[in-house]
């Protein structure tokens, strides 16, 4: 397990990295989010007033964790993929003193994680909070994103671990997939 203590806002929130095959009770998941990849590359998107980030978001009325984060990848990146569960971040405000009863999050939360290899380019229009995709090396990623810390290197290193989902069946005919 990975852990790091983070500040979200005016929030002191604890995150733990918990590798697993099953999901955490579904009353406490509050969002869905993951890494997509396209022949050894990772996609980020461009978020309007966050900056580049990966996909993810909270789940909708009668959306499961994965189908939730499939609409998420497809809202902010314009791709669809084969997913793998890879595990969930225990999101915990025991040490935040503004959560309470009336919060909208539970006290321990998880946020589910899973692994997308793109099988599917769509044009990028961003229509959603998203106005860029690119793709870049993993190793990359915390010249991008400015909120990466040891949690998400660990998502990260168990998301590359896991290898391929399946085999890529095609991208759009719009051209390259690498910049959108």
């Amino acid at each position: 397990m990975t852990s790091t203590q983070v500040t979200w806002g005016d929030a002191i929130v604890q995150l733990t990295w918990e590798k697993q095959s099953q999901l955490p009770p579904r009353d406490l998941i509050t969002s869905a989010h993951g890494y997509c990849f396209y022949q050894g590359k990772l996609m980020l998107v461009n978020l309007r007033d966050r900056g580049w980030d990966f996909p993810g978001g909270h789940i909708e009325l009668n959306e499961t964790p994965e189908m939730c984060f499939q609409r998420e990848a497809m809202e902010e990146g314009y791709v669809e993929g084969d997913c793998r569960l890879l595990g969930s971040i225990v999101v915990d405000h025991h040490n935040n003193p503004h959560w309470s009863e009336e919060s909208l999050y539970p006290k321990v939360g998880y946020q589910v994680f899973y692994r997308m290899d793109i099988t599917k380019f769509h044009s990028f229009r961003a229509e959603y909070e998203s106005f860029e995709r690119i793709f870049i090396e993993p190793s990359d990623i915390p010249t991008y994103y400015s909120n990466y810390n040891i949690v998400y290197q660990a998502i990260l290193e168990d998301s590359l671990n896991i290898g391929r989902v399946s085999n890529v069946t095609g991208i759009n005919k719009l051209g390259s997939p690498y910049r959108g």
